[in-house]
């Protein structure tokens, strides 16, 4: 374990249908930098995770309803994967707000796979450069972001990957851009 990110906290929004892999391995590696962080979520309790988006894979304990969370609270965020879970979020307002709240302060958000989609509802994707999962590519155009298809891509605070096959390169990625953010004061 590294002590990088001793002192920063983040926060992971997702919901019931979050692949397990995309929320599990980059909390795994925020923990093992020294992060600390919070599981925000649309209800209390659990959230049930997926494999594959299709088969059942445990649960996560949800610290804090997204409604009930404040984006001065956290030093970064991340946005996992799955299609059901960023389309339930894409729909609730406490979670749209939250998300667009959280890019307009220019801390950095991570995102996996189908997890921008939130960030097209937030409509916070004019003149970005991102990649995500392909099936989501055209909303994303169409949200005004250029999207590419590669491994990692970093703009300005946006970091983002395509999906599972991805995840050594976006938890390192993550890591080195949490670790360069302005220190909160």
């Amino acid at each position: 374990m590294t002590n990088e990110l001793h002192g920063r906290k983040v926060a992971i929004l997702a919901t019931d249908g979050v692949e397990r892999v995309e929320l599990e391995e980059p909390l795994g590696a925020l923990l093992g930098a020294g992060a600390q962080a919070e599981l925000l979520s649309l209800h209390t309790g659990e959230i049930n995770a997926r494999q594959m988006d299709i088969d059942p894979a445990g649960t996560f304990t949800v610290d804090k309803k997204v409604a009930d969370a404040r984006v001065s609270d956290y030093d970064a965020l991340l946005l996992p994967g799955g299609t059901m879970n960023p389309d339930q979020l894409r729909t609730d307002p406490d979670a749209v707000a939250f998300v667009r709240e959280f890019v307009e302060t220019g801390k950095p958000v991570a995102t996996i796979c189908h997890g921008p989609w939130t960030l097209a509802e937030a409509d916070v994707l004019h003149g970005r450069r991102l990649t995500s999962w392909p099936s989501i590519r055209t909303d994303l155009r169409n949200a005004g972001a250029e999207v590419v298809d590669e491994e990692v891509v970093i703009d300005r605070q946006l970091i983002s990957s395509r999906g599972p096959q991805d995840l050594p390169a976006f938890c390192k990625a993550i890591i080195g851009h949490f670790v360069n953010a302005p220190q909160p004061a």
